[in-house]
């Protein structure tokens, strides 16, 4: 029987916007699947493809089109979440699927800053804009890596959705896996794997301060690291929930270029802080 509480991953590590509006929304959709025959991977896709569609309207560029390829991100963003949602309600995550759903979010995401750096290069007719995209999509990608380490760090603590690794070297045990599954772990490698060692060098940072005599901190110390409640609810602000909310917001009120400063500027800021907290609180 269907229970939207076991769909979703943890409340305490997960983005506020997602608790009380993303994932509410996308349970309605996993209650109607779930009796039916799709699979979480198909969600994956269709995700993708709406995503995809959005980056398409966006390079319409009139006012209109940018209001509903505001509503299409939402919506790619509400199918992201229910595609998670659906494969626990089944217990049908998997690895395949796990890789899937982040190949298909860094695609999505390079369409979307492309659409996005072209329209504004077209209309202010400055090849600032297209660095401006460049970098948005830089620090959209990191900033949700950071996000994703310590919420994946948090739920291993907590003895919960094991299927994703902090980091995913291809290890020895994964050759005996399926060649489609050895193949999407080295697309996410190639895409993902120098920001998970980037987020590795960043946590040892913050954390160096709490080791003496460069002795590693327990496993009770690192339970209580990655569980202080006030980082995951900073770092919850940098997922992709709250990325592609704010992101939306612009989009319907046509304002594509306020839309990459808050990103360099505004979220980047947030991330600093998380950083600092870190480093510094705890």
């Amino acid at each position: 029987m269907y229970s939207y509480e076991q769909s979703i991953k943890s409340k305490q590590s997960d983005e506020l916007i997602n608790t009380y509006l993303l994932r509410p929304i996308a349970g309605m959709i996993v209650g109607v699947l779930y009796r039916t025959s799709v699979t979480p991977n198909q969600i994956t896709i269709t995700s993708v493809v709406v995503g995809l569609i959005a980056s398409a309207v966006y390079l319409c560029g009139t006012s209109t089109a940018m209001f509903i390829a505001g509503l299409l991100v939402t919506l790619k963003d509400i199918l992201d979440s229910a595609d998670g949602q659906l494969a626990r309600a089944k217990n049908q995550y998997s690895r395949v699927g796990r890789f899937l759903d982040s190949i298909g979010d860094f695609v999505v995401d390079v369409a979307l800053f492309a659409a996005i750096g072209w329209v504004l290069y077209r209309e202010q007719h400055s090849f600032w804009m297209l660095i401006l995209a460049a970098l948005g999509l830089l620090g959209i990608s990191l900033r949700v890596s950071y996000h994703v380490f310590y919420q994946t760090n948090y739920l291993h603590f907590q003895n919960v959705y094991a299927v994703n690794r902090v980091t995913e070297e291809l290890r020895e045990e994964d050759l005996q896996n399926g060649q489609s599954e050895i193949v999407l772990q080295k697309i996410f490698q190639y895409v993902y794997g120098w920001q998970d060692r980037l987020m590795v060098r960043i946590d040892r940072w913050c954390m160096n301060r709490r080791r003496t005599n460069n002795h590693e901190l327990s496993n009770g110390q690192l339970q209580q690291w990655y569980s202080d409640a006030m980082a995951l609810r900073l770092s919850g602000f940098l997922g992709f929930g709250t990325e592609l909310f704010v992101l939306m917001l612009c989009s319907v009120f046509n304002h594509l270029k306020l839309y990459l400063y808050l990103n360099l500027f505004f979220m980047n800021g947030i991330w600093l802080v998380c950083i600092l907290y870190r480093r510094i609180k705890i």
